[in-house]
């Protein structure tokens, strides 16, 4: 994407990965999402244009995310699917990882609502965080590193992980990197250190967890009450205009429509400025955020 055209942004675009393969730049994230809630959401997620679902293993919904595909009548294709391997807390064999990333496939791809059998593929296989150290990372990102020789993950990558991660991960260098990021926690150093190795960020909680103290803050609502948008909107806008990949979550039809709402106006520099002051660093985040685990 060139951020210098942020004004030509639209719901369909994209940006290209080392790999080649594309990632929507909207994505929808299904973080405790459960059962029929997940499922719904999801469809409908779809229906008004989503392109791009965020599952992980430890969210226990990649089924509903699968069922919900198959039945949405959007073919698997026009649908990039990731999740996430969630590392235990000590050194595993790697085959024992690589056996547990395979049980994402007949989750996350299904036909007609039945569990698949074994085959198809995730667009994007991350490990979901740092720990428990060097030795354990080597070996969780050999087993991606095999799934994606064999195939079945088109890219992998990596979630919460800080610069010292990064820079003592073995080849290949991840295709992205998952962290918390929203005006107040902006993590700049590893964003930075991303841009320049071409890992593409993706933006979780970019709502700030719709946290009523972030959403009343007098910037936002300031900057939104200018553009005659929600502050929501704003945050999700500013995330796009910064480079990074968002992931708003909601099961509410309304919210995940308005969530897409983004492309009829575009911040201006002194609006980013703005928004840019108001980061507070690690202080900021509002979820589990483990980029300082050792």
């Amino acid at each position: 994407m060139d951020k210098g055209s942020t004004a030509r942004l639209s719901l369909e675009s994209t940006r290209r990965l080392a790999s080649g393969h594309t990632i929507p730049l909207l994505g929808f994230g299904v973080y405790q999402a459960r059962g029929d809630e997940c499922r719904a959401g999801v469809r409908e997620a779809l229906r008004v244009g989503y392109r791009h679902v965020d599952s992980a293993q430890a969210y226990k919904n990649e089924h509903h995310v699968g069922a919900a595909l198959a039945a949405s009548g959007v073919a698997r294709a026009d649908v990039f699917l990731t999740t996430k391997f969630l590392p235990g807390h000590s050194v595993p064999a790697e085959d024992d990882v690589y056996a547990q990333l395979l049980r994402s496939l007949p989750r996350l791809n299904r036909s007609e609502g039945r569990m698949g059998d074994g085959g198809g593929y995730v667009d994007l296989l991350l490990v979901h965080a740092p720990r428990p150290g060097e030795a354990a990372r080597r070996v969780h990102w050999a087993a991606c590193a095999r799934a994606q020789s064999e195939g079945w993950a088109r890219d992998i990558g990596v979630s919460n992980f800080g610069v010292r991660h990064l820079r003592a991960l073995p080849a290949p260098t991840p295709a992205v990197n998952q962290i918390e990021l929203h005006p107040w926690c902006q993590q700049r150093e590893i964003v930075k250190y991303c841009e320049e190795r071409g890992i593409a960020v993706q933006a979780y909680c970019p709502l700030a967890r719709a946290d009523p103290r972030r959403l009343g803050d007098p910037v936002l609502v300031d900057v939104a009450a200018k553009h005659g948008k929600a502050p929501t909107q704003v945050l999700l806008r500013w995330s796009l205009q910064k480079g990074y990949i968002p992931l708003p979550k909601s099961v509410t039809p309304a919210r995940i429509k308005a969530n897409t709402e983004l492309y009829d106006f575009e911040l201006d520099a002194g609006d980013m400025d703005r928004l840019d002051a108001l980061d507070e660093g690690a202080a900021g985040a509002c979820s589990w955020n483990p980029v300082d685990a050792p």
